[in-house]
């Protein structure tokens, strides 16, 4: 598995956010802020996207879990009431990226957190695990899985 550690800055966001169980709801958000970004002209090759699952589906009924569809933005830029308004707590992650089809993002999650642990890394549970799009990522079907880790 090919990874990199990276620390991430703070981000202003715009985000959908979907309740229920994950999968293709998520999608749904996801075509939701980009159609708002799009209408915004910043769906650009400069354009962050992240899906932000919320709640983990082992711990949290999955009508209840919460999935964030987000796109980075200026810190002025004005909003209106089709998103809402976020901020990400930057910090250390540790980054992997992948082919962005389901069977790959499965596969990536079966392997992460075993890769992680068998190279001394511990996951961060006051930031969010990240699944992270750049613009040039998403016009070549790629993603980053992003999992927070505790400075060593």
């Amino acid at each position: 598995m090919d990874i990199k550690v990276e620390t991430l800055p703070n981000y202003r966001l715009a985000y959908v956010r979907q309740v229920g169980p994950y999968g293709p709801a998520n999608i749904q958000a996801m075509e939701k802020l980009k159609k708002w970004a799009k209408a915004k002209d910043l769906l650009t090759e400069s354009a962050i996207l992240f899906g932000i699952p919320q709640d983990n589906p082992e711990t949290t009924p999955t009508d209840s879990c919460r999935y964030d569809a987000c796109i980075v933005i200026a810190k002025d830029l004005p909003i209106d009431s089709s998103v809402q308004e976020g901020e990400l707590s930057g910090g250390e992650y540790v980054i992997c990226r992948i082919k962005h089809t389901a069977e790959e993002i499965e596969r990536t999650w079966q392997e992460i957190f075993p890769a992680l642990h068998s190279r001394g890394y511990q996951i961060d549970s006051s930031h969010p695990i990240l699944e992270r799009y750049a613009g040039h990522m998403l016009m070549n079907d790629l993603c980053e899985i992003c999992i927070p880790v505790q400075p060593s």
